[in-house]
């Protein structure tokens, strides 16, 4: 798998990502020392709280914070319903991350909608903006019209440096140098590692952002130590590489054989695919054969360990330029449905007077 001892790693811009891979490569049953995880289901949503401490910065590759990640399958089932119930979620959540940071009712904020408009896996930012409620310049102009309940909001969709020629971070510096709000929203489309989480994640954290992180281009960050206020991270992966695509496909094929094999030798277990029920049609942990078995179906690949057989992709596809960022063909229904979630969370978080799951239609 090469002359040299350089290690691949995998490129992803979530914690708990960061967290497992860390596990992995180590070996170890727990955490490492520094981090701290906690999981909850809350409303048939799995919700992962991760603290990193300053200790365990480095080994992670995550700034010290608090991170917090819902899991749900709702964007990518269409089901409306379940958009509701993720909304609400999404705003208790970032109420949590408020009172984290010492964000009071009343405070002013900027929310910023990061990305690129004209590329689909990147415009979750700027869609995300044309339905957060923007109300500063009533306070402005007409506060005698704004009841109890709502708090000063305002809204920016700054752009990539491609298209202004000017860094993202500059542009948001200078316009926070004039408004002056008490902490700021930022959204921004992510990468993972897992084809799993794509469009199936969203990422909350107090660590602040990267513009571009999604598509692999990091800029300038955006974040309390550069901006001086809080800076709240919404983020969603929307991008995978070719190199997880690839080698979640082998361990997908594999699990598929350890099933039926597993069905065949006990044919109770066994379902055709109109009975099974979505969570029944998943490929588990469990549905992975043993070392002789994945040895057998794909000889020694099958029995190459989860770091090494990612590292024999990435040589195999980087020097040919064939590791590809890829989104799902259904990409554009997907980011619709996710910006919709998130302004819903987002309004609800930032105004007492409205609630997630009122905020507008969740039905296309």
């Amino acid at each position: 798998m090469g002359e040299n001892n350089i290690k691949f790693t995998v490129r992803t811009d979530l914690a708990i990502e960061a967290r497992d891979m860390y596990v992995e490569d180590e070996q170890q049953e727990q955490s490492p020392q520094g981090v701290e995880v906690e999981e909850k289901t809350v409303d048939d949503i799995k919700v992962t709280y991760v603290t990193i401490d300053e200790a365990a910065e480095e080994r992670l590759g995550k700034k010290a914070g608090n991170y917090i990640t819902l899991e749900s399958k709702a964007i990518r089932n269409q089901d409306t319903d379940m958009q509701k119930r993720l909304s609400v979620v999404l705003a208790e959540q970032l109420g949590e991350l408020f009172k984290l940071n010492d964000i009071k009712e009343g405070q002013t904020c900027m929310v910023v909608g990061l990305g690129n408009h004209n590329v689909t896996p990147d415009a979750l930012g700027p869609m995300a903006m044309e339905k957060v409620m923007v109300t500063t310049h009533l306070f402005k102009l007409h506060p005698e019209t704004v009841a109890e309940g709502y708090r000063p909001v305002a809204a920016i969709t700054p752009g990539v440096m491609g298209v202004t020629g000017v860094e993202t971070s500059d542009i948001i510096l200078g316009v926070l140098e004039k408004t002056k709000p008490d902490f700021v929203i930022a959204i921004d489309a992510l990468a993972s590692r897992s084809i799993d989480r794509i469009n199936a994640t969203i990422q909350l954290s107090d660590t602040g952002i990267h513009p571009g992180s999604g598509v692999g281009n990091k800029r300038k960050e955006l974040s309390k130590s550069t901006l001086n206020i809080p800076v709240i991270a919404v983020g969603v992966p929307t991008v995978v590489d070719a190199v997880t695509i690839t080698n979640d496909t082998i361990d997908y094929l594999l699990k598929h054989m350890g099933r039926e094999w597993r069905e065949k030798d006990d044919p109770s277990k066994s379902l055709t695919p109109a009975k099974m029920t979505f969570g029944e049609k998943t490929l588990r942990e469990e549905d992975l054969p043993d070392l002789d078995q994945r040895k057998a179906i794909l000889g020694m690949v099958g029995g190459l360990e989860t770091h090494e057989k990612r590292q024999l992709i990435e040589e195999v596809l980087s020097p040919i330029g064939h590791n590809l960022m890829v989104t799902p063909k259904e990409v554009d229904g997907f980011m619709k449905d996710m910006a919709h979630v998130i302004a819903s969370g987002i309004n609800a978080a930032l105004h007492e007077r409205v609630k997630g799951d009122e905020a507008q239609s969740f039905t296309r």
